[in-house]
């Protein structure tokens, strides 16, 4: 999909964007690499999956014994999500919420509050900071975004706004020293397939964990 230089990342920027990936079929994305190499240490317990789209890393924490919220903006997208569970078999550890992340407020903390490239209609540091205050004391959370400055060779220049991006410096400045104790701060590339050439992209990944 091309889409502009700046978005608006509204319920209707993601309605039709997963609508579109629905039409296509690349919906039922694997779950992100990440999550193996940075949370299969963690032992489960609760966890919010904060732009869930069509449930991929939600699932993913649901098979490896998570009880999982998945919360996204796209009614479409949960409406996937809900399906991939019940064929995985996992129902039961996955509860899905429709929710805009600027405005939601959950009724109680998680053990795990993870995001993989969700862009709410606020700035995206300004996003991280609000849903690090979800983090229950003791608790994990784990940033999965695109790096500033690196669109790598995406065929879509404009895939990854700057607005949508952000710097291992910006997200650890929201977590203060006395609160949280940083475990992984990275910037990672990867290598995809995308319309069938191979790009890649560079990501920033941080894992934190609430004193407490």
């Amino acid at each position: 999909m091309t889409t502009p230089s700046h978005h608006t990342f509204d319920r209707a920027y993601w309605e039709q964007h997963w609508d579109e990936s629905i039409l296509r079929g690349s919906h039922r994305t694997p779950p992100h690499p990440h999550l193996e190499t940075f949370l299969s240490d963690l032992a489960p317990g609760t966890a919010l999956e904060a732009g869930c789209g069509t449930g991929a890393e939600a699932l993913w924490l649901a098979e490896h014994g998570w009880l999982v919220t998945g919360a996204d903006i796209s009614a479409g997208a949960l409406t996937v999500a809900a399906e991939r569970a019940r064929a995985a078999g996992v129902a039961d550890r996955a509860t899905w919420i429709e929710a805009d992340l600027g405005t939601w407020v959950p009724e109680t903390g998680f053990d795990l509050v993870s995001t993989h490239f969700a862009h709410p209609a606020m700035p995206q540091l300004d996003f991280y900071r609000r849903i690090a205050e979800w983090v229950a004391p003791g608790g994990a959370l784990f940033i999965a975004g695109h790096a500033t400055g690196h669109h790598g060779n995406h065929p879509d220049a404009n895939a990854h706004p700057v607005e949508a991006t952000a710097t291992i410096e910006g997200i650890i400045a929201l977590l203060p020293a006395d609160e949280w104790r940083i475990v992984a701060a990275e910037e990672v590339e990867l290598a995809s397939v995308h319309a069938d050439a191979p790009t890649h992209r560079r990501d920033v990944v941080v894992r934190a964990s609430r004193i407490g």
